[in-house]
């Protein structure tokens, strides 16, 4: 699989990979989560034009996964990192994270930050297996309580939620 910059033509398949991917929350009784709509295309156009939406792409080219990320508060943001379940379990959300965090680091940032569901074995569990660690209330930035106060009001506070954050060394 080969990582690089989203382009223009990829994004209505990112929103494609979205909606597969949020399928396997049903499960799970996250219906809503399921059902929820993808980055709009104005909105993922607007990430891949400041540089800050990555693919990995199988051999011909086609989109199997992508990350999207914003900078908050000295740390590259991870807005979204989602993988189409029929490339699940090859490694590639860990790639596209990767290189995010090579990325940032040559950009001078300090760390990845991110939120998500804590019962979830492919959120929370996952990303402590990565290097992530929950942040607890005390060291939440004033960009990372935006975030989360976006997100309650977005109705996503209905399932436990955590911030978390990866140094990058």
């Amino acid at each position: 699989m080969r990582i690089r910059p989203a382009a223009v033509a990829d994004l209505p398949l990112l929103q494609d990979i979205e909606r597969a991917a949020g399928e396997p929350f049903r499960a799970f009784g996250m219906a809503t989560i399921a059902d929820d709509e993808p980055p709009a295309l104005d909105l993922l156009d607007r990430y891949r034009r400041q540089g800050r939406a990555w693919v990995s792409a199988d051999e011909g080219g086609r989109p199997l996964a992508y990350l999207i990320s914003d900078e908050v508060d000295g740390a590259a943001h991870i807005e979204q990192v989602s993988v189409h379940p029929a490339a699940a379990h090859r490694g590639l959300g860990r790639a596209l994270i990767d290189h995010l965090a090579a990325c940032s680091l040559a950009d001078g940032l300090t760390a990845l930050t991110l939120t998500t569901f804590t019962e979830i074995p492919w959120n929370a569990p996952y990303y402590t297996r990565l290097g992530f660690r929950t942040l607890r209330e005390a060291e939440l930035t004033d960009g990372l309580r935006e975030i989360r106060r976006a997100e309650a009001l977005h109705g996503l506070d209905c399932w436990p939620r955590v911030c978390m954050r990866r140094e990058l060394v």
